[in-house]
């Protein structure tokens, strides 16, 4: 996943982690990502930001990973730890609040910077699929809470779905969204959503 020049040692992988923090926090307080300027604030030589990872794109794409694969695997242990199927979509709901809570630089770079914004030219094919792949769950764990909810994964009842996991939740947490009246409102309307089913056309 990582290009490296011959001749130069391999950083250990935790250094290559402290490299994808420090991005993360400076993409996350808006400043531009350079190579210089993440040098510096890492202190390491600029070559080193090209041994690692070859180039700028892959060190944003893959600091974006990062946090999105950490973002899911959160999401996806509420749905699971959740009681009832409502309770799963509300709890994947809620899940970008706690993310920010536990993770806050993760979360506000995931806000961000859009996922469209990481593929290009100069990434690598490696992170385009693990990319991709990610993408892949999400859909699965849309369509495993409508299948919890009405038995059906259709895509009327992801659309539905989407619409409280995605949609619901950009609209409430583009100000404070960590703010507990802010995610008790997010719930209500959640459980709101789900109350009205989805229409059987295109119903397998």
């Amino acid at each position: 996943m990582f290009c490296y020049c011959r001749g130069v040692p391999r950083p250990r992988l935790h250094d290559l982690d402290a490299l994808l923090d420090v991005a993360e926090r400076l993409v996350a307080d808006g400043g531009a990502l350079t190579v210089r300027g993440l040098a510096a604030a890492a202190g390491v030589p600029n070559g080193t930001i090209y041994h690692a990872f070859g180039s700028l794109s892959a060190v944003l794409a893959q600091a974006w990973l990062r946090a999105a694969t950490a973002f899911l695997d959160l999401q996806t242990s509420l749905v699971d730890r959740a009681e009832t199927a409502v309770d799963a979509v509300v709890a994947a709901a809620d899940a970008p609040a706690e993310f920010a809570l536990r993770r806050p630089d993760g979360a506000r770079m995931l806000l961000k910077v859009k996922q469209d914004r990481l593929f290009g030219p100069e990434l690598p094919d490696e992170l385009a699929d693990a990319l991709h792949a990610l993408d892949k769950r999400l859909i699965a764990l849309l369509v495993r809470l409508a299948r919890l909810l009405w038995d059906r994964g259709d895509g009327l009842a992801v659309e539905v779905v989407t619409t409280c996991v995605v949609d619901l939740p950009t609209a409430f947490f583009r100000r404070d969204i960590t703010d507990p009246l802010v995610r008790a409102r997010l719930a209500a309307a959640v459980r709101a959503v789900l109350t009205v089913p989805p229409r059987e056309k295109d119903r397998p």
